[in-house]
């Protein structure tokens, strides 16, 4: 049965993960490139105003970050909980 309850933990902190996660990914997403556009617009990166640079390319860009971010996470939970390779 412990073992059972560790498994849970282990799932219930990926989940965790994922959701914050993803959420922070879908506010940069949504949030940047459509809803705050027209106040980024007033600012330029790269010659481009940036609303316009956060829907081309800054939400890819924070998705790999996320990516990354997932993968170090997931690394150290798999050690805590002893499921690693």
């Amino acid at each position: 049965m412990a073992e059972q309850n560790k498994m849970q933990a282990y799932w219930r902190t990926n989940l965790r993960y994922m959701v914050v996660l993803l959420s922070i990914w879908a506010a940069v997403s949504y949030g940047c490139s459509i809803i705050f556009v027209r106040q980024l617009n007033a600012f330029k990166l790269g010659g481009f105003p940036l609303g316009f640079w956060f829907a081309q390319q800054g939400s890819i860009f924070t998705f790999v970050v996320l990516i990354f971010a997932y993968y170090f996470l997931m690394r150290r939970l798999d050690r805590k909980f002893d499921v690693h390779e």
